[in-house]
């Protein structure tokens, strides 16, 4: 009975740990494709496109503040020059991409 129950809780755990991962690598991929172009690879808006548009870097204070709420209504509404994703993205790819980008923020 207890290697039953062990059994159970070790496939639970990897089942929990695959999704996130998976949520990750499909949010990275979204951002690479959809993001990267303007606030660059690494969130930090350093290439030629973020520094005409003056968009702000993922590791400022004030993006590092802001809840996943204010990141997803910014994605999918859009703020300042960018363009919202509503109708382009699903909320399911939003809130991976914004998961992802909390792991920039490391």
């Amino acid at each position: 009975m207890k290697i039953r129950t062990g059994l159970t809780l070790v496939a639970i755990l990897a089942a929990s740990t695959g999704t996130t991962a998976f949520a990750q690598g499909a949010g990275a991929d979204t951002y690479k494709a959809k993001c990267a172009m303007c606030h660059a690879a690494d969130g930090t808006a350093s290439g030629p496109a973020g520094k005409a548009m003056k968009v702000p870097s993922f590791k400022s204070p004030e993006a590092i503040k802001a809840t996943n709420a204010e990141l997803i209504a910014a994605t999918t509404n859009g703020k300042g020059t960018m363009k919202g994703f509503a109708g382009k993205l699903t909320e399911a790819q939003i809130k991976d991409v914004v998961a992802y980008i909390r792991t920039l923020q490391k």
